[in-house]
């Protein structure tokens, strides 16, 4: 079954992105690649339990087992040790990450308290757009008498673009809000 997001992308978007930046063929049409889901469990004093209860929240959160990530290098001052469980994170691609942004676009984000849209200043530079969400509780399927602790993660969005433009204008026509505010 194809996902709504996905089939909206191919009948709506390709077609306005086409006439509205001129590309001559389809296939030059922006894309987006790729949605990776990252948590990160930092300090909290029962390490392995706390990656397990991350894992479990992608997993539901996501539809795909969350793979654990581990320390690069060890830092004292953060009482870290090289090859330490820090987190979890999840990569999405093609028809599973198109409903995924379905359901966060949709459902998830309209339901953080005072939501006035996501910040257009969050874009790398290379087109790739990464925002945070403080609470796993904004999504339908976490069971909130089930939650243990509060987990925030990070969501980057990667596309095709060359720039953090052409990504935005992918991203409004798949109907993210962007707020129109300006931030201090």
């Amino acid at each position: 079954m194809i996902p709504d997001l996905l089939n909206f992308y191919r009948t709506t978007v390709v077609p306005a992105l086409l006439k509205e930046c001129g590309y001559t063929n389809v296939h030059q049409v922006l894309r987006i690649e790729k949605v990776v889901v990252n948590s990160c469990v930092g300090g909290h004093a029962d390490g392995k339990q706390a990656v397990e209860d991350v894992k479990s929240e992608l997993s539901v959160i996501t539809g795909q087992k969350a793979a654990e990530t581990r320390s690069k290098k060890s830092i004292a001052n953060f009482k870290l040790r090289k090859g330490q469980l820090v987190g979890a994170r999840v990569t999405l691609r093609g028809a599973r990450m198109f409903e995924f942004l379905d359901r966060l676009i949709r459902m998830s984000l309209p339901r953080i308290r005072d939501f006035r849209g996501v910040s257009p200043k969050a874009f790398d530079g290379n087109g790739n757009y990464t925002f945070g969400i403080t609470d796993q509780s904004i999504f339908p399927e976490i069971e909130l008498d089930k939650v243990k602790r509060s987990i925030g993660f990070d969501i980057t969005v990667v596309t095709s673009a060359g720039s953090d433009d052409e990504a935005k204008a992918l991203l409004s026509h798949l109907g993210v809000p962007f707020s129109d505010r300006q931030r201090r």
